[in-house]
């Protein structure tokens, strides 16, 4: 099988290759290289440009007629930054991705995974959702993904265009034979700030503590990224059993186990093997107490379960970030602030 991953230089996107090419598959990569790395696409097919830009498109297709399907990781992601730029994200995420299904119809494809998000669920009170809780997104970004599932929803209903929206939970770790991981100096999520806070000898900073969680710091979903990667590619596999024509389909992607911040730290001092000093902080804008998955339907759908621990994704994740400067020799990691 031949796949186009639009974003298929960041972080979950070459992960996605890894795991299509350890499957015997061909992924072509598309991607704008903002924040994706061109270490990632090494020996890989790939092309430079914009998912917003039909001539490249069609080139893509003009030189793999071949490609079965698309997944489309290609957004950004920061939720902060979507409240403070929010017509950046909806042009970045829902325009570009309104031209990207314009140019896939025009060449005749019809397959598309889409990397939606778990932060588009309204929690049910025990913090739980499945892929019929509530959509209440909290931010521009989860908005902007919950708005592009409506619009592919529209589209696949009047085209032959069928979709699988995956959505994610929170994911942390690292290819564990370490050919990608996380891309950015900064991380933006819990995990990532962990550790470079850690590293650098600074408390970490709980930010919200009083959510009506068990210990009242913010509940998520931690799943390994190679667990996420496995599900895409069954998700592929299995495309034509699981999406009916003219139809859509959401799974969530997993462990089905919720985890606090404070928990988070507990399992990040028990790899570690040292305490990490904590200082907390009001809620950030666009934060959500969080939530986890208690769907079955990636089990039934796609055969899939996370293989993988927390613990363990936190050891890949600091496997990762001792290699990363050799990996991404440009990239400046200062020390965190």
């Amino acid at each position: 099988m031949k796949v186009l991953i639009t974003g298929g230089a960041g972080f979950i996107g070459s992960t996605i290759a890894s795991a299509l090419l350890d499957a015997g598959h061909v992924p072509v990569i598309l991607d704008s290289f903002v924040t994706g790395r061109r270490e990632f696409v090494e020996g890989r097919i790939h092309y430079d440009g914009d998912i917003a830009d039909a001539t490249l498109i069609r080139n893509v297709f003009a030189e793999h007629p071949d490609i079965d399907a698309v997944v489309h990781c290609a957004a950004l992601i920061v939720v902060p930054e979507s409240v403070a730029e929010p017509v950046l994200y909806y042009e970045a995420n829902v325009l570009s991705t309104l031209r990207l299904v314009e140019s896939l119809l025009d060449c005749g494809c019809t397959r598309l995974v889409f990397s939606s998000s778990a932060s588009i669920y309204r929690p049910d009170d025990d913090f739980t959702v499945d892929e019929n809780s509530s959509i209440e997104p909290l931010s521009p970004y989860a908005r902007t993904k919950a708005i592009i599932e409506e619009m592919l929803e529209d589209i696949s209903a009047a085209s032959a265009l069928r979709v699988m929206s995956l959505r994610y939970f929170n994911p942390i770790g690292a290819d564990p034979r370490l050919r990608t991981g996380l891309q950015l100096p900064y991380p933006s999520h819990a995990l990532g700030k962990l550790i470079l806070r850690s590293d650098n000898g600074l408390p970490f900073i709980v930010t919200g503590t009083d959510y009506p969680t068990r210990d009242g710091t913010g509940i998520r979903d931690y799943v390994h990224v190679w667990d996420l990667a496995q599900a895409h590619v069954a998700a592929l596999e299995r495309f034509d059993d699981a999406v009916a024509d003219h139809s859509t389909t959401a799974i969530n992607l997993g462990t089905g186990r919720g985890t606090t911040v404070l928990e988070l730290i507990r399992a990040f001092e028990s790899v570690v093997s040292h305490e990490v000093a904590v200082e907390h902080a009001p809620r950030r804008p666009g934060d959500s107490a969080g939530a986890y998955t208690r769907s079955d339907k990636a089990r039934e759908l796609l055969g899939w379960n996370a293989a993988y621990s927390l613990t363990d994704g936190i050891a890949d994740s600091l496997r990762w970030f001792d290699a990363r400067s050799a990996a991404l020799p440009d990239l400046v990691f200062a020390s965190a602030t």
